[in-house]
């Protein structure tokens, strides 16, 4: 099992307060013989259509040395992970778990757009200090 973002928990108590149900920690999907682990799984009832949302959330802290590669490796794992999940679990949406001042501050104009709107990727941004979500980038 791979460790732990340094951000984990933070991202998960982010969560609960928001009203999100934490299933599994990590959420564990079947790619052929070999298991894959998203960071969370959580699910959120809603009463007016009698039936919850499901989220898998891959968390990243972008704290090496260089962004681009970071987020190389976060767009490889993002895409292998919601092509799993579209065989395996298509009623949960993927979100890529990204610090509020590292997406507003390191991540350019132009990765923010490669990242949400050319690659479709969906994004929750959290506030590390008050654990809390920000935004949802859908």
């Amino acid at each position: 099992m791979p460790a732990r973002d340094k951000f984990h928990d933070v991202v998960r108590n982010a969560l609960i307060k928001d009203g999100w149900i934490i299933t599994d920690d990590p959420l564990t999907l079947k790619f052929g013989k070999t298991d894959l682990f998203v960071d969370l799984g959580a699910e959120k009832l809603l009463a007016a259509e009698k039936k919850g949302k499901k989220i898998a959330v891959e968390i990243k802290s972008f704290l090496g040395k260089s962004i681009i590669s970071e987020a190389q490796d976060a767009i490889g794992q993002f895409m292998m992970y919601r092509e799993v999940l579209l065989d395996s679990q298509p009623e949960r949406a993927l979100f890529l778990a990204v610090g509020k001042e590292t997406f507003d501050i390191e991540f350019s104009e132009n990765l923010k757009d490669l990242i949400c709107e050319r690659l479709k990727m969906k994004v929750l941004i959290y506030n590390i200090e008050t654990e809390e979500i920000e935004k949802w980038l859908i």
